[in-house]
């Protein structure tokens, strides 16, 4: 191919792919649906970085969304929606890969380049914050809002939460509150700041013999966290291994923005409250990324099976009445043995 040549896209319509200037280029490419990864995107973009890894002609990968509202707002909800109801088990398979693809992005030999503007949720965050080259702009808008629909951070999330600093990742992850860019990258989930209107001369000018200079070159002054400013009672309030001493501790704090975070804490499931806690205990332990990952499969596949992941979906995606009516309702009443057994069966994510 000539320098005048256009580079030859590949895939189905979902997501696309070419080698242009010696980088490989993802984009997802839903963008009704925010670029809402399903099963098939998942295994195709793995596909792809097995085969750029080995490739000399490939120096790095770049992965954006499609559109003007994010990069992916996550997985297909109301696929995974329809499989619980139905007793399915589509789900557990389409997870095992997507944290196979997590896991390689995490351990990629190149360069791997997330230009995470606008909104990153969920699984977007495991496309995208586990890669060597983070970017974030003032449209980022991230989050892990996986206890609102009864389910618990998955795709490496509670890898990644536990490793900010202090207690804002459980911050974070109880509350399922978005941040942005600043935030970001104080919780180490991404690495420069690029004004959104720079971001289309950053793709203009990023090649393969270049690209962390390229990326250098056009990062700005980071914003000041807003999160790190309230790191005081964030780091006072949340080191407990109990929920529901968590609740009682923001409850009685004298700063506005604890009682906030409480009153946020119990609309969101008490199961998967109490199971993410557990979660990020266990993942702060844990010594690699892919023990983390073989825990979120087990977590997730029992999540599949309870009550609050499909009231949670119907009531924030189906109905879209705000509703939802979780059992156990509160968390004083989730018992030990209800978490323990989100974590009883022995399934190995493969990754």
């Amino acid at each position: 191919m000539t320098a005048t040549e256009p580079a030859e896209v590949t895939g189905h319509e979902d997501v696309l792919f070419r080698v242009e200037r010696g980088l490989g280029w993802i984009t997802l490419n839903r963008p009704r649906s925010i670029n809402a990864l399903d099963h098939a995107m998942v295994r195709e973009i793995d596909a792809r970085l097995e085969e750029w890894q080995t490739d000399p002609a490939v120096v790095g990968v770049v992965i954006t969304g499609a559109g003007k509202r994010g990069l992916c707002a996550g997985g297909d909800i109301v696929s995974i929606y329809e499989d619980a109801r139905s007793g399915g088990t589509a789900s557990v398979d389409f997870w095992r890969d997507e944290y196979v693809l997590n896991a390689r992005i995490a351990s990629y030999p190149k360069p791997y380049v997330a230009i995470m503007d606008g909104i990153v949720m969920g699984g977007g965050v495991g496309v995208s914050a586990h890669g060597s080259l983070r970017i974030v702009t003032d449209r980022t808008m991230m989050a892990m809002p996986e206890v609102g629909i009864g389910f618990v951070p998955d795709v490496g999330g509670t890898w990644l939460l536990a490793r900010a600093p202090g207690e804002l990742g459980t911050h974070l992850a109880l509350t399922g509150d978005r941040f942005g860019a600043a935030d970001a990258i104080a919780c180490r989930l991404a690495d420069h700041y690029i004004p959104a209107d720079e971001i289309p001369t950053l793709l203009d000018v990023l090649d393969g013999a270049s690209i962390g200079i390229a990326i250098q070159q056009a990062a700005r002054t980071t914003p000041d966290s807003p999160l790190l400013a309230e790191r005081s009672w964030i780091d006072e309030c949340y080191p407990s291994d109990s929920a529901t001493e968590i609740v009682e501790k923001l409850c009685a704090h004298p700063d506005p923005a604890a009682q906030k975070a409480a009153e946020r804490i119990v609309t969101q499931s008490p199961t998967a409250v109490a199971v993410t806690l557990r979660s990020l205990r266990e993942a702060r332990r844990a010594t690699n990324l892919r023990q983390v990952l073989d825990q979120e499969l087990i977590v997730s596949k029992a999540a599949l099976r309870s009550h609050d992941l499909v009231e949670g979906i119907r009531a924030q995606v189906i109905d879209k009445d705000r509703t939802p009516h979780w059992s156990p309702a509160s968390l004083d009443d989730v018992s030990s043995e209800l978490i323990d057994s989100y974590f009883a069966t022995s399934v190995g994510s493969g990754a």
